[in-house]
């Protein structure tokens, strides 16, 4: 039962989500870490986020079993049963938000609660079953985790919030069409609009161009407005490069599938990389 409810809360996701919670904070700390608010902030966003997640396995559990890489889900949740699913993810929520609005800060607390309502109205019970455009705008909600960090030390949103949001919110679509170019078969029998899909492999691969290439400036401001240092502006913008050559190299490969597993890796590590690097090269306050 216990590793069903773990299971439930996607502990991979949530992993990265949570180190962008901390990622925020310490960008907006700049050195000068209050651990209490740090722990505060990890717990309560953690219980958001895992909410999130456990609630979109429930709404998403009939299509989940369409697809190849989701269908163990259902496994999880009838072995606990769907209400108690349901109720599950909720009181994960409740804790969650009553800890960052209590214990951190109300501007925290509003963060992590329109994340959670991106991610499960706006995207799960809407924009995933009737549009292409769920990938874009449900990136609102995975860019909200560092923002939620970030704001739990500034209490205002200020220009940091906004790039960090930008650079979650650009990251996301490219990241996540490659995941979709290589599955658009199992996308396409579960029912999912998908750009893929929808549009095709080829469009597809021009629409992810613009997002990372916008990612460019996004780390150049963290640096110009002295969030970061030299060394994450230089290691950014040639990781940044690489990303976008190889991008622009899809409109050429003759092997989409392979083209997009290197494409999917590249996003996973550049992200991880910008997020190592904000934390060593985050300026001194």
């Amino acid at each position: 039962m216990f590793k069903d409810m773990i299971a439930l809360t996607k502990p991979g996701l949530l992993r990265l989500n949570v180190f962008a919670v901390a990622v925020g904070f310490w960008v907006a700390s700049q050195w000068d870490i209050a651990w209490i608010s740090l722990l505060m902030v990890v717990i309560g966003s953690t219980l958001v986020i895992a909410s999130a997640c456990v609630i979109n396995n429930y709404w998403d559990r009939e299509l989940d079993q369409k697809m190849e890489r989701t269908k163990k889900r259902m496994d999880y949740i009838n072995h606990l049963k769907p209400g108690f699913v349901l109720g599950y993810g909720l009181v994960l929520g409740v804790a969650g938000l009553a800890i960052l609005f209590v214990l951190v800060n109300p501007l925290s607390g509003w963060m992590a609660m329109l994340g959670w309502f991106a991610y499960i109205v706006i995207y799960t019970m809407w924009l995933k079953r009737t549009s292409t455009w769920s990938t874009s705008l449900g990136g609102i909600a995975g860019a909200m985790p560092p923002v939620i960090g970030y704001t739990a030390v500034t209490n205002e949103i200020d220009a940091g919030a906004w790039l960090l949001f930008a650079l979650l919110f650009l990251w996301q679509p490219p990241h996540f069409w490659s995941l979709g170019i290589r599955r658009v078969e199992e996308y396409r029998a579960a029912g999912f609009p998908l750009l893929p899909v929808v549009k095709g492999v080829k469009r597809t691969k021009l629409q992810m161009i613009p997002y990372v290439f916008l990612l460019i400036p996004a780390v150049f401001l963290l640096y110009y407005f002295d969030y970061v240092g030299l060394v994450f502006l230089i290691v950014s913008l040639i990781s940044s490069l690489i990303w976008f050559v190889h991008t622009l190299g899809g409109l050429k490969t003759q092997d989409d599938e392979k083209w997009a597993k290197v494409n999917f890796l590249i996003s996973v590590n550049y992200l991880m990389l910008l997020f190592i690097l904000m934390v060593v090269n985050t300026t001194w306050s």
